[in-house]
Order: structure tokens, then C-alpha cells, then sequence
């Protein structure tokens, strides 16, 4: 699960089948399937609402995705967009919501986390790809003909795909029959036989539609023939002896001049004419544009080659496409300074601080015994916890401790800040923030003034355009993120003159979650057994054997899922400030041990450890 998924590199790890292990004194298997695996979102319903927030622009997913896909997506969507904008009723029509459907779906529709509502029906475990639609079950099978009786709860048609619920093999409809005879198209309701079916099938089976051909026809009548081209009007002086000059406009704004070294000269016998030169520009092909309006400006008795008129139409397009593309390139707010060696840069830094994030904290452990760390970071619910009291002002009288901010912060959270932060802030010692998201930012601006700000990885700083514009906003640490390579990091760390901090040891969260996978829910049901306030630890194994951690935090139902090893880098001659260990199940002793190995700037090595991408060509 270490695998980049902020940049087009996502490895589905959430689609693929979990055990659900809860480790006591033995190893009990509590759940078992796709149980990461989410529903389609599909958000119509709330585009009304959207708008009214203030919402400008809606983003469709379809990676990987057909071209049927595409098409009946947005089209339905820009139906219900322009709906919502119109003064008619809103409301979603259940033929758009089956074509949905048979489009893509995993186990039906989710709203995901639009709702303030809990939304228990978040996760479809059974089945991690296309279910299609269901269509019933099998009544009767004869094997040795490979005839299916069932009773239709949809339209079927030849050249429909199905699939059954035990078998992986999709099946293309050959043979449609009602009674003895062959037919082309059998409505719902209706007792049918599909023939020449093989395979993993028996009585009581359900049978799901995956593709519809009458759909997808009429989808691909929409676009197979589409080519929208921008219109261009085109003014063209051709002089002899003077260069040709071009100007194109469009009705929107656009403007673009451009001036030849071509030189036309005098026609010894054929001249060019206003129609070929028209009739020349007009050949705009497959570039996305056409000339729909000329002014020719044409002095008599000048010679232009049909070569010159296509070299002259292929470099004004060129440019026409070079503006528009420009105009939607956005500058940074002031110059970033890029560094000209783009070697590792020697380690000119000072000894590097070392942070500790406690993920976990124990009631029974002495922290005071914690050797040569400058900065301890904890979580915000344990300053919400009376238990944990004595334990915060013992780390925070000792050390500069931060209060390390949620990733996700709910509405019932954010009470929790606003009641306890003060709370917090004048019992303990407490030296700064570790802010993990924008928002959280917002809500401690009124703490700015005494209080440092460091940025989290999950900022997910990567460049140099958003360590500044972060540091802009009042941080004065900034953790890059941990899908960068060493070359990278040390890039733009030298960029910096602020400070910059790298985790190299711990175990990464690779997902989180805002659904509880004890509880099967992102909010506990009345009769939730709060196996989250166990003692005991949950883990999830994946098909190879492989374990990853899960934190369940029950203020917000939020659950963080850990990578199975644990992340220890050598960072010998990086120009960072400070490097930060995250601690999740270690002990006393195990961490004064892992402090002493990071402070003399090696890494642990062995099975249970990793370099993640930090070697890596990314």
C-alpha cells in the first residue's frame, strides 16, 4: 500500500479483499471480504444544494472508464445541472438513475459524506467491480444444452452482456427465447430462455445485466461523430515585396497577430487568387479549428505557392493554440527561486532537531525517560481525556510539545476543539500546532500570533510552489510528503528558507477513513459493542498474508489504517531542519532505541522495515 496515490499512481488497494483480525490472545477473524471497497458515488440529488452553496464547477471521475460511460454520465448530469439553474421542479428521473446504474455500479449508489446523516450503507463488500443491473435469479438449468429459464425483472435483449453471482465469466446474449421461439428483445416480467450458457451455474442463482446494447447504441449515436472545432474569423494582407501578415480573432476575446519572412513576389503567369487562398486556409483538418469568416487584402498579379499557403495556415494555428493553451496556465504570486545544482546538495544545516510523534499514548509509561528529543507532537483527543492529565504535563514541562492535529475534523470534533484548545493551552506547556489540513488552519488563526505552526505531510507538500504558499500562510515548519524520493527531497528542502521536516521513521497511514470498519458504519449504530474502546488490536490482512494496523478514533468514527512496515531512512546528507519518528505501538525502550539509531542518521534495517519511495524513481 506504499504505492503514490496523489499522483495518478493509485494501486486500488481499496478494492481488493481484507480479513478483519482482532488480536487478543489468539487471532480471531471478525470480517472478511471487499470490505474497504466503497459504493459509485452519486451525488444528483444534492446539485441543487451545490449550487446554492456556491459550487461552480462539478468534477465527474471516469478513469479508466468507457467512452458509453462518459457519455450517459455527463449527460444526465448536465440534465439535472441545467434543472437546478431552471424554476421547474427537481426531480430525478428513475430511467436516468437505471441508466446510471447500468453504466457502472458497485453494488448500487452511495451519497458518500454529502449528507450530514450517517451513512451506513457506505461499503458494498461483496463484489469490488461492475454489478450491473439485477435481472433475476435462474429458475432452471440444463447443463447439457446450456439453457437458462428465469423470469425478467428488466428488458433483455440479444447482444446484452450478463454475468452470474458465482462465476467471473461475462456472457454476450446469443440466444433469446419465450417458449420455442427465437426472439430479438423480451420485456420485464417475461418467462424467458437464454441459450448457450457454460459454467459455475445452478438453480437460485442470481443474474445481473452488465452491459445493455440498446444503451449503449444510443449512447454512441451522441458522440461517435462529434468534432466540435473553435471558430475562427482570419484576415490576411498579401503584398508583393512585403511580408504576409495574419490576424485571427474568435467572438470571445481572442486575438492573435502574426507576421511571415515570406515575401510574395511578382506571378509570371498564374497569380493567386482571394478563392485559393480561402480554399486553402480552409483545410484546418483534424486541428480542433475552423475558419468560418476571410478578409483578403490581395494586391494583384502576386504569386503565394500552395506550400506557402498551408506553411503559413500551419504556424498562425500553431500560435492560435500556444495563446489559448497560455491563457489557462496559471503564475505563481511571486518568483520561487529555483535552485541551479540539481545534485543532492551538501548538508550545510545545523544537527538536525528531532521531532516525536506519539500516535498512542500508555498510562502506565514514564515519558519523562525519553532521550534527546526536542519536540514531542500529540494527538488532540488526548487533551480531551482527564486520564491522560498527568502524563501531558509531565511531556509538556519536559519537552516543546505540539498539539498534532486530525486529518479529518467533523462537526462534533470541531466542538471538541473550541471547548477544550483553551483548556488545553493554559494547563500545559504547549509550544505550537501540527496543522493537517486548511481548515484546521482557518479555525486556529486567532492562535497565530502565540503559537508556532507546523504543516502535517498530509498537506501533501511536493513542490516548492506549495512550501511557500503554506509558509505564506503562517507555517513555519513544513513536513514534506513522504511520497517523495531522496533527489527530491533534497531539491526542495535547499529551496527553502524555512524549515523543513522529513519523517523517516514509522509506520505511514495509507488510507483514512471516515467509516468505522468495526463498527460497518461512519457512525456507531445504537448497539455499537465500541470495539474500538477495547484494549485489544485490529488489524487488517490482505491475500498476502500482510498486516495492517487500524485505529479506531471514536470521537469521529474516523479509522486510520497503517502500512505493514515500518518506514526507517537514512538521510545522511539531506539540507532539512528537523527529522520526526512517529510512534504507534513501540515501547520506552524501543524508542530511546530508534531515537539513538536516528540521531546518528541510519536506519533500521530487516523484514519488517522499508525504504518506501524514498530510493525510488517516482
Amino acid at each position: 500500500m506504499d504505492v503514490p496515490g496523489n499522483r495518478g499512481r493509485c494501486a486500488q488497494a481499496c478494492r481488493l479483499p481484507y480479513e478483519l483480525i482482532v488480536k487478543s490472545n489468539k487471532e480471531i477473524c471478525m470480517d472478511k471480504g471487499y470490505i474497504l471497497s466503497p459504493k459509485d458515488l452519486c451525488g444528483i440529488s444534492y446539485i441543487p444544494e451545490l449550487i446554492r452553496m456556491g459550487i461552480s464547477s462539478l468534477k465527474i471521475e471516469g478513469r479508466m472508464k468507457t467512452p458509453e460511460y462518459v457519455a450517459t454520465v455527463t449527460r444526465i448530469y448536465r440534465k439535472y445541472i441545467d434543472l437546478a439553474y431552471s424554476e421547474e421542479e427537481f426531480v430525478f428521473d428513475v430511467q436516468d438513475e437505471k441508466d446510471l446504474l447500468q453504466v457502472f455500479n458497485r453494488g448500487g449508489f452511495s451519497t458518500g459524506h454529502l449528507s450530514s446523516e450517517p451513512n451506513r450503507s457506505l461499503v458494498f463488500k461483496e463484489k469490488p467491480n461492475n454489478m450491473g443491473i439485477y435481472i433475476g435469479n435462474v429458475a432452471n438449468y440444463n447443463a447439457r444444452k446450456g439453457h437458462i429459464t428465469l423470469n425478467l425483472n428488466d428488458n433483455l435483449t440479444i447482444g446484452d452482456t450478463i454475468c452470474f453471482e458465482k462465476e467471473e465469466t461475462k456472457y454476450r446474449i446469443s440466444e433469446l427465447m419465450m417458449g420455442e421461439k427465437n426472439i430479438d428483445y423480451a420485456t420485464k416480467e417475461s418467462l424467458v430462455t437464454i441459450g448457450r450458457m457454460k459454467g459455475n451455474i445452478a438453480p437460485g442463482d442470481k443474474i445481473y445485466k452488465l452491459d445493455s446494447k440498446t444503451l449503449l447504441n444510443k449512447t454512441k449515436a451522441t458522440y461517435v461523430d462529434e468534432f466540435r472545432k473553435h471558430a475562427l474569423s482570419c484576415s490576411i494582407l498579401v503584398h508583393k515585396d512585403t511580408p504576409v501578415t495574419i490576424s485571427v480573432w474568435d467572438n470571445m476575446g481572442l486575438k492573435v497577430d502574426y507576421q511571415s519572412d515570406l515575401l510574395p513576389t511578382t506571378a509570371k503567369s498564374q497569380p493567386v487568387t482571394k478563392e485559393r487562398i480561402i480554399t486553402q486556409f480552409s483545410k484546418t483538418g483534424n486541428t480542433p479549428f475552423d475558419f468560418e469568416h476571410f478578409t483578403i487584402n490581395l494586391e494583384e498579379d502576386v504569386y503565394l505557392s500552395v506550400r506557402d499557403m498551408n506553411e503559413l495556415r500551419r504556424k498562425i494555428l500553431e500560435k492560435v493554440a500556444t495563446v489559448i493553451i497560455g491563457s489557462f496556465r496559471r503564475t505563481p504570486k511571486k518568483d520561487i527561486i529555483v535552485p541551479q545544482d540539481f545534485g543532492i546538495p551538501a548538508d550545510s544545516t545545523p544537527r538536525k532537531q528531532i521531532s516525536l510523534l506519539l500516535n498512542t499514548l500508555d498510562v502506565n509509561a514514564n515519558y519523562g525517560e525519553l532521550e534527546q528529543v526536542e519536540r514531542v507532537y500529540i494527538p488532540l483527543r488526548y487533551f480531551t481525556m482527564t486520564e491522560y492529565a498527568n502524563i501531558l504535563k509531565l511531556i509538556s514541562n519536559q519537552f516543546d510539545t505540539y498539539i498534532y492535529m486530525p486529518t479529518i475534523i467533523k462537526s462534533n470534533y470541531r466542538n471538541l476543539f473550541t471547548t477544550h484548545i483553551d483548556k488545553a493551552l493554559e494547563d500545559f506547556r504547549i509550544k505550537g500546532v501540527v496543522v493537517s489540513n486548511l481548515g484546521t488552519l482557518t479555525m486556529l488563526e486567532p492562535y497565530k500570533k502565540d503559537y508556532e505552526f507546523i504543516g502535517n505531510y498530509t498537506l501533501n507538500v511536493f513542490n516548492q510552489a506549495s512550501a511557500h504558499a503554506y509558509h505564506d500562510l503562517g507555517l513555519s515548519t513544513i513536513t514534506l510528503s513522504p511520497e517523495l524520493n531522496k533527489e527530491h527531497v533534497a531539491k526542495l528542502a535547499s529551496s527553502c528558507h524555512f524549515g523543513t521536516e522529513l519523517i523517516v521513521y514509522g509506520k505511514t497511514p495509507v488510507m483514512t477513513l471516515g467509516y468505522c470498519v468495526l463498527g460497518k458504519s461512519n457512525k456507531c449504530y445504537p448497539n455499537c459493542k465500541a470495539l474500538c474502546k477495547s484494549k485489544n488490536d485490529y488489524y487488517l490482512k490482505d491475500r498476502l498474508g500482510l498486516y495492517f494496523r487500524v485505529i479506531a478514533d471514536n470521537v469521529q468514527t474516523i479509522n486510520t489504517i497503517y502500512n505493514s512496515k515500518i518506514t526507517s531512512l537514512d538521510y545522511t546528507g539531506l539540507p532539512i531542519n528537523s527529522v520526526r519518528i512517529d510512534i504507534l505501538d513501540e515501547n520506552l525502550l524501543q524508542i530511546n532505541h530508534i531515537i539513538q539509531t536516528v540521531r546518528q542518521q541510519k536506519r533500521l534495517e530487516g523484514k519488517d522495515y522499508t525504504n518506501a519511495n524514498f530510493i525510488r524513481e517516482v
